[in-house]
């Protein structure tokens, strides 16, 4: 999931840099999804290591 936040973060900024800026935008806003869904995961995932032993 991580790598899908940073390819698009890749995306938001090439097409930023070449002056697309509904695609940069779009780009951006579906890793921050991504992100924020990922550390989401991650946290429900040590809370639940905690609780596991």
């Amino acid at each position: 999931m991580l790598r899908w936040t940073i390819i698009f973060i890749v995306i938001a900024i090439i097409a930023a840099i070449f002056g697309f800026g509904g695609i940069a935008s779009g780009a951006e806003s579906i890793a921050k999804i991504l992100f924020f869904i990922f550390i989401i995961l991650f946290v429900l995932s040590l809370v639940s290591r905690l609780f596991k032993k």
